[in-house]
This record gives structure tokens, C-alpha cells and sequence, in this order.
């Protein structure tokens, strides 16, 4: 039995670039190469890569960028913009929580979640993180969003969501978040690329900032930084408060 995740991603790359939350490409990319020091000759993963918006924006930038994902559609659609873009960028299918590679990469990146969170339990999530582990090299760094945890605590999810929402292609209601667990529970409501109306039953886990920096010294970084994430302009300058839906990470190994 398929996951709402794999089922969300199915038939939804067309939609998915069309979505609010994909308009911040520019200005994360902007970050990402600030903190690689704008060197050329560094290898990166872009891990959960979706239809590749932010590994297209770094090869057009001149980096050596692989992109992974579980959904074949997603990739179709990373592939067909690539090459619409004349770019030469490696995109293939595999589960984060197994990658085949092993010390490779300078940097890895997993921004929109790119699957951490998703995953059905704590588990699942850890073997993201020690996949990502291990396909960076001696000295690699790991940079991802994941979902804060400490604005639940102080808010309502489902009032944030209907505060932000735009005119988009996916709706999400009946919110409930589990203080034991630190899950949300929603119902998504969608269309598909076919224009099938379609409803899943989603749950992403919250993370609060010292679960991540254990998790993360588990796997032996060295320095690990969190920080707000906004949309389109991720700063070292932004500290992480409850205001700040999803939290921004920079682990060093």
C-alpha cells in the first residue's frame, strides 16, 4: 500500500511548480552558495529534489548538482526542465532512507522538507538523516528545513495554514496535532495534473530544535546551527523563535 506521500507526488509535478511555496528557489539558492563559498569544484546532493527547481538553479550557476527522489513523476518533470534549460544534471529515482552513496558529496541539501517528515515514524526519518550522513564526505555539510515544532506549541497549525493560504491547488483542514508524538494530522485536498480531485490523509512529524541537534551529534557533526527559515531568504541572522513555521539546519561533519 502506497504512502499519502507517494500518493500526493504521483500525478502532481505540473501543480507542484505552481504552488506558493515554490517561489523561493532564487533566494535559497542565493544562501546555498554563501555557505559553500561560491566554490565551483564542490560535488552537490539534492536530496528530495521534486522537479529539481533548486538543482536546475545551481547548475545554471555553474555547480555539479545530483538530484534524487522517490517519484518518478517528479523526476520526469525535473528532466524535461533541465533539458528545456540545455543543462546536464543527473536526476535518479531512489528512497532517501537507502542511498547508494558513500562519502561523495561536499554538500547536501534537503530544503521543502525533500522527505524528512514525511516518513510513518521517527525511525524512518533518523535513516534520512544517516543516508544524507553518508553520502557526504569527511568534511561535508548537510542543509535542511524541517518543520518547528516549537509553533505548535504556542499555535494553532490549522489557524497558520488558513492565514497564509493563497490561491493555490491544494487545500488542507481538519488539523490535529499530537503532543506525544509531535504529529500532525490533516486532510489534504487536491487536484491532480489530470484535474482529478483527490483527498489524503497526510501526517508530517514536528521537530523540536534539540531533538535535531541529537539526532544530528548521533551521526557525529561536529557543529550544528538552526536557525528561521523564510521563504526565499534563509539567514544566519534570523534566530529561530515560535513565529517560524519550519526551522533551517546547517550541520558540518
Amino acid at each position: 500500500m502506497k504512502q499519502w506521500y507517494e500518493n500526493l507526488f504521483a500525478n502532481y509535478a505540473l501543480k507542484y511548480d505552481q504552488e506558493s511555496f515554490t517561489s523561493g528557489t532564487i533566494g535559497e539558492c542565493n544562501f546555498l552558495e554563501k555557505e559553500i563559498n561560491y566554490s565551483k569544484n564542490i560535488k552537490i546532493l539534492d536530496m528530495g529534489c521534486g522537479t529539481g527547481r533548486h538543482s536546475i538553479e545551481l547548475a545554471k550557476r555553474g555547480y555539479n548538482v545530483v538530484g534524487i527522489d522517490l517519484s518518478e513523476s517528479m523526476l520526469n518533470r525535473a528532466k524535461e526542465k533541465a533539458l528545456d534549460e540545455n543543462l546536464a544534471i543527473i536526476f535518479e529515482q531512489h528512497d532517501a532512507r537507502n542511498l547508494p552513496f558513500k562519502n561523495e558529496f561536499d554538500l547536501a541539501i534537503m530544503l521543502c522538507e525533500g522527505g524528512f517528515c514525511l516518513m510513518e515514524n521517527d525511525e524512518m526519518n533518523f535513516q534520512i538523516l544517516e543516508s544524507a550522513s553518508r553520502a557526504l564526505k569527511e568534511n561535508g555539510k548537510l542543509i535542511f528545513t524541517t518543520l518547528n515544532a516549537l509553533f505548535p506549541l504556542y499555535h494553532s497549525v490549522k489557524d497558520f495554514i488558513q492565514s497564509q493560504a493563497k490561491e493555490g491547488h491544494s487545500t488542507c483542514n481538519n488539523n490535529s496535532f499530537d503532543l506525544m508524538t509531535f504529529r500532525d494530522y490533516s486532510e489534504l485536498e487536491f487536484e491532480d495534473d489530470q484535474g482529478n480531485p483527490l483527498k489524503l490523509h497526510c501526517n508530517e512529524r514536528y521537530y523540536v530544535p534539540s531533538e535535531i541537534t541529537w539526532l544530528l551529534k548521533t551521526l557525529n557533526f561536529k557543529k550544528i546551527d538552526i536557525f528561521g527559515a523564510k521563504l526565499g531568504a534563509f539567514n544566519r541572522n534570523d534566530q529561530l523563535t515560535t513565529e517560524d513555521y519550519e526551522m533551517l539546519v546547517i550541520a558540518e561533519k
